[in-house]
């Protein structure tokens, strides 16, 4: 007996000397509640903990959900969300949450008043005893004893989708699983911020905040939501969309259960958007932003209106569809779009004369009143539209169902919330009247026969203007500014053709020769802003007080006319807020002149590469002259008018305005990119050593992965505030690629950051940005990523998921190519030194 009682006191004082986790149950039953000073953690990874809680600034006591290894708490889900139990957590020692033998799941608080419960729908219980269990993928589930599910939290999300949870109709089992934001955090109770499935017409996700729709995920296009392109970047996610007759529904998974993410709304937006998706990052103790929207402009609902096209790569963002005109012009003029669009031509449906255009890349418009058609295939989609009347567009429905039978969606009216993304998107069938369709034809050739009757009835004054403005050239004073325009030949004293090379008139003003010279003070050393190859550049202001830069070609200079009108005729052309631009031109003898707009922060490199200015570029800024650079390179290489390969990108060809917005410069390297073409070879090769793709510097090989390598320089100059030196050296000494590559692969990458940021920066998007870098530098092409991939992963917060860097250009070509029987030549060449004539091979 005595021997029984040691071995009972053992046992005791072992269970007292347990640690508290061994003890933790998931479960609560009738009779055993989970009491206020309590929690429950789930089983397996021990994923969740469920238990009473009092938010920050807050004096009341809730029942919730939250992760148990993050260890800045973070509640995921709130049972009594409006019935708050009064007092602090502290003063709740007495407040249960509790189980009954029928399923019935109550909060009571210190003096056993119910608070809040919830009971299953009649005959969901199949007898006998019930129990609430915490499980752990965070659901909280109450079944009776047969394991039948008799009341779920999942089913009831509150502000947080967490991986499995899903979110919209359940018709079968009459269930809206919807998100609503907390009032505040510290206030749990549902707020007006509401994220709805709308099951009408082709299904979406709509962000509501009271009557008004913030946000639209735009139709499951059997790949994605259409207005969430980048979900197609994500690494380790999948996603599930069920649309059928028992439910229209959205669900994610992450295969690799260490990763802790969630889908979260919030009222205020702080941080982001109102819909988030965060990651846990255990290393920095803290939740990184993976994803948010609204994020943009265009992610408003319906900033130009019904019609109207939102594009944040354009100034303004609106434009209308092909075939229609603003309806309010005035309202138009001062950017705002809100009226939309109006057709030009009505529809001739009767005649049967309509035809279609192609909107790419779109976010399809709404598509609330919509009508869907699996079966159909995109042509049949197209009959049935022109048969249809009231039929506005259509476009694919199912990407990722077989050709022939991905079905269609079909619009009548006004095409609302419309928008369009750089290489992302859908193609948008847009119903069109016949005149609108033949519009270009039709206006060709009314050009051509007023062109005629011009020209004949022209004819007899030509000789008389031609003798009078010669005479009153020799004569007058200078002119205005933009006084006169340049179209195509009117500038060809210089030799400029009449037109350019696509066959477009340029309309460009012309500024006399003696205006340049007065506003420059004489081209005085005081407004010199520099020199580059094209010549020097002067500041300059006009008689109406605008600011200009001059850039003069010098007689010395290695560029010439060539050049000169290569700038002209291409960046004329191109308008994006990432590109500079041009103002006008002057010719006047042997004096060829480019006016530009004046930026007031001069070029990349007059900060980043002195100690004492670098100091002014903080590492926010820095990351957003990546960003506007990669935007400008993006216009160029797919969204502007022509495909343009700029050639010559480096710090100095990067200039910055008053707000440190970037701004590409200098094109008189450029060139023009046929639709067809994918690399060009040339004998000619232009650019500046350091920034220059090895197959372009070698073999004469050129092509958009030529920029992208330049692209890559920069980003990595930037990080580093170094200019990239001795890359053409045969040294055993690394350049600054090479250095960045090796401290990436020993994982000291951030031994590379400018020393004057002072440690001051974000470390993840430091990383992101370094791997962005080396991605673009890569040795081979094909594995330099385009600028449109570049920017999705300038977006993601998952730094992670991007792929892993394969050796850069240059790097270890010594190791590679070095042949001691051959003589090699010294090709180390200064960093800032410009290629006019190079042979290739």
């Amino acid at each position: 007996m005595a021997a029984n009682h040691q071995l009972c006191l053992c046992l005791a004082l072992l269970l007292l000397l347990l640690p508290a986790a061994s003890l933790a149950r998931d479960t609560i039953t009738p009779g055993q509640p989970l009491r206020g000073n309590d929690t429950l953690v789930s089983a397996g990874a021990g994923g969740f903990t469920l238990g009473f809680f009092t938010p920050p600034g807050s004096n009341s006591t809730y029942v919730g959900v939250w992760y148990a290894k993050v260890s800045l708490r973070t509640v995921v889900w709130v049972a009594n969300r409006a019935d708050p139990v009064r007092g602090a957590v502290e003063d709740n020692a007495g407040a249960t949450l509790s189980v009954s033998r029928d399923c019935t799941l109550a909060v009571t608080d210190a003096n056993s008043t119910v608070v809040w419960s919830v009971s299953p729908p009649t005959g969901a219980v199949d007898g006998g005893l019930c129990t609430a269990r915490i499980q752990d993928d965070g659901n909280l589930v109450v079944s009776d004893q047969r394991g039948h599910v008799a009341w779920q939290g999942f089913d009831h999300p509150t502000d947080t989708l967490l991986p499995g949870m899903r979110i919209g109709v359940d018709f079968a089992a009459g269930k809206n699983m919807t998100l609503t934001a907390w009032t505040s955090p510290s206030d749990p109770s549902p707020s007006p911020v509401v994220a709805t499935m709308d099951t009408s017409g082709d299904p979406e996700v709509f962000v509501w905040n009271g009557p008004n729709k913030v946000w639209r995920s735009g139709p499951w296009d059997g790949v994605q939501f259409t207005g969430v392109p980048d979900t197609v970047t994500y690494r380790g996610f999948t996603f599930r969309f069920v649309n059928n007759a028992r439910e229209v529904t959205y669900s994610f998974q992450v295969r690799n259960t260490s990763i802790v993410t969630r889908l979260a709304l919030n009222s205020t937006g702080v941080g982001g958007g109102l819909l988030q998706r965060w990651t846990w990052v255990e290393a920095a103790g803290a939740w990184n932003l993976y994803w948010y929207a609204p994020k943009d402009q265009c992610d408003a609902v319906s900033p130009c209106g019904p019609n109207g096209v939102c594009d944040t790569n354009t100034v303004p963002v609106c434009s209308c569809l092909r075939g229609f005109t603003p309806r309010s012009p005035a309202s138009w003029a001062l950017r705002d779009g809100r009226d939309g669009c109006v057709r030009e031509t009505p529809l001739d449906c009767a005649n049967g004369t309509d035809g279609f255009t192609v909107l790419p890349h779109a976010k399809v418009p709404d598509t609330t009143s919509a009508v869907v058609d699996f079966d159909a295939s995109l042509g049949q989609c197209r009959q049935r539209c022109l048969r249809n009347c009231s039929c506005t567009a259509y476009a694919t429905a199912n990407l990722s169902g077989e050709p022939g039978h991905r079905g269609c969606v079909m619009w009548t009216g006004g095409l609302a919330d419309l928008r369009v993304y750089p290489g992302y998107g859908q193609d948008l069938y847009v119903r069109l009247a016949a005149a609108d369709l033949d519009s270009s034809k039709s206006k060709k050739k009314v050009h051509i026969i007023v062109a005629v009757l011009v020209s004949i009835t022209a004819a007899a004054l030509v000789l008389a203007l031609t003798g009078f403005f010669i005479w009153r050239g020799k004569k007058t004073k200078a002119r205005k500014p933009g006084s006169s325009t340049w179209s195509g030949g009117s500038c060809s004293k210089g030799g400029l053709n009449e037109r350019s090379d696509h066959g477009d008139e340029l309309e460009l003003p012309i500024y006399d020769f003696e205006i340049i010279v007065e506003a420059t003070e004489g081209f005085s050393s005081s407004n010199k802003l520099g020199e580059g190859g094209f010549g020097p550049v002067y500041k300059g202001k006009l008689e109406d007080g605008q600011e200009i830069a001059v850039k003069k070609l010098s007689k010395t200079s290695i560029q010439g006319l060539d050049e000169f009108r290569n700038e002209v005729m291409l960046i004329a052309k191109l308008q994006h807020r990432n590109l500079v631009r041009l103002i006008g031109c002057s010719i006047s003898g042997q004096e060829k002149i480019l006016i530009y707009e004046y930026m007031a922060n001069t070029s990349l490199d007059y900060f980043l590469f002195d100690k004492s200015k670098s100091m002014l570029l903080n590492w926010q800024t820095r990351y957003h002259i990546i960003e506007g650079i990669a935007r400008g390179l993006l216009y160029l290489h797919q969204d502007s008018r022509y495909r343009i390969i700029h050639r010559d990108l480096k710090t100095s060809n990067i200039l910055l305005d008053k707000e440190m917005t970037p701004k590409i410069s200098d094109f008189g390297m450029a060139r023009m990119f046929g639709s067809d073409d994918t690399e060009i070879n040339t004998l000619r090769v232009v650019g500046t050593y350091g920034y220059m793709a090895p197959e372009y510097a070698m073999d004469g090989v050129f092509s958009v992965k030529s920029d992208v390598f330049s692209f890559g320089v920069i980003v990595l100059e930037i990080i580093t505030g170094k200019r990239n030196r001795g890359v053409y050296s045969y040294s055993g000494h690394l350049n600054l690629l090479a250095h960045a590559w090796s401290l990436l692969n020993e994982g000291n990458s951030l031994d590379l950051v400018d020393e004057n940021l002072k440690g001051s920066f974000n470390s993840d998007e430091v990383l992101k940005c370094l791997k962005v870098g080396l991605l673009c530098v890569q040795e081979n092409p094909d594995n330099r990523p385009l600028m449109s991939q570049v920017l999705l992963m300038l977006a993601t917060t998952d730094t992670a998921s991007l792929p892993t860097p394969k050796q850069p250009g240059f790097a270890a070509r010594r190791a590679a190519t070095e042949d001691t029987s051959l003589s090699k030549p010294d090709c180390s060449i200064v960093d800032s030194m410009t290629i006019t004539m190079v042979e290739g091979r």
